[in-house]
């Protein structure tokens, strides 16, 4: 009998429309022998089933339901598209686990932690995973630039500390810079957190829970064509994504060994990237993104590729995983 499958796409936060490709591209490749696929929007203002007409059919919050041609549809997995709040922060995580739902992404904690760079960074410290020197702030704290930049020099890089898609993010290389810089990622989260500058190779590194084992992903390297690997960088083209990255043998085992480690410490379940910058052979953790993009474009389904696994496989993979 076929499963019914929820793909969960839209969200809260600036990501939306990364996410409405994403969901779009799941309920696409997922194979309809075997599954009854509904793409279901979520919004602030409405949680909508969008059918194949486009038409809109409210869905009932107390039990995740949707009716359809009379009947009510109960679903056996919900898989998890949304980038950014309410799908990549916890909260959905931790819905769909009171409502006893199987879900593919990780569970409400490792969300929640994650998507808190400033959280995440602390928790891997005692592990031995090292980062770039850093210095926070919330809402409404005295600025201290001296302070800032003698804790972390110049250039540094200011981010909105619960954001993604590179949403509010500045590098700064004057002090007369910082104060804007720090305003524009406040528009995105009331905590932010200000990085130094690593000036070496920049990796990305899928990790997925695949045939019941941690598998780690071909390693992409990053070569931006504008000074960071910003929003243009990632969805407009203005970067190189070289899959797999042009990097020694040793660099490949010290990432490939530490992303797997992040995994499995964290207990994570389902897909996720991990960022990272080389200094030398040692590589630096910038964040961890456990509902990373699923276009044919990103990231993760081109080292899926890579490695042998195509998107028909991946997602079918992460249903039977929770199933």
């Amino acid at each position: 009998m076929k499963k019914n499958i929820a793909i969960i796409m839209g969200g809260y936060s600036s990501e939306y429309k990364v996410s409405l490709k994403s969901g779009k591209v799941v309920n696409d490749y997922l194979d309809k022998e075997k599954f009854n696929c509904f793409p279901i929007h979520i919004y602030k203002n409405k949680w909508v089933y969008v059918d194949e007409n486009n038409i809109e059919v409210a869905v009932n919050k107390h039990d995740f339901t949707v009716k359809k041609d009379g009947n009510t549809i109960k679903f056996d997995c919900v898989f998890n598209a949304i980038h950014g709040s309410p799908g990549e922060n916890g909260l959905l995580q931790a819905y769909f686990e009171l409502l006893n739902i199987p879900q593919t992404s990780c569970d409400f904690y490792q969300a929640a932690l994650t998507y808190n760079k400033r959280d995440l960074l602390s928790v891997l410290k005692p592990y031995g995973i090292k980062s770039a020197p850093s210095y926070y702030l919330n809402k409404g704290d005295l600025i201290n630039e001296e302070d800032i930049i003698s804790t972390v020099k110049l250039p540094c890089f200011v981010k909105a500390n619960k954001s993604g898609s590179s949403y509010g993010i500045s590098k700064v290389y004057k002090q007369e810079d910082l104060h804007k810089a720090i305003e524009l990622a406040y528009q995105e989260d009331d905590e932010i957190i200000i990085e130094g500058f690593l000036d070496g190779t920049e990796v990305s590194v899928g990790v997925i829970t695949y045939k019941g084992k941690t598998k780690v992903l071909p390693i992409t390297e990053i070569v931006s064509e504008n000074d960071f690997f910003d929003y243009e960088a990632k969805y407009e083209g203005k970067s190189q994504e070289i899959t797999p990255a042009r990097i020694t043998k040793t660099q490949e085992e010290n990432v490939s060994r530490l992303a797997k480690k992040i995994y499995e410490v964290l207990k994570m379940k389902g897909f996720s990237r991990s960022e990272f910058i080389f200094m030398g052979d040692e590589p630096f953790l910038l964040e961890v993104n456990t509902t990373p993009g699923l276009t044919t474009e990103s990231i993760l389904p081109k080292q899926a590729a890579q490695a042998g696994i195509s998107l028909p496989e991946l997602f079918e993979n992460a249903i039977n995983e929770v199933l």
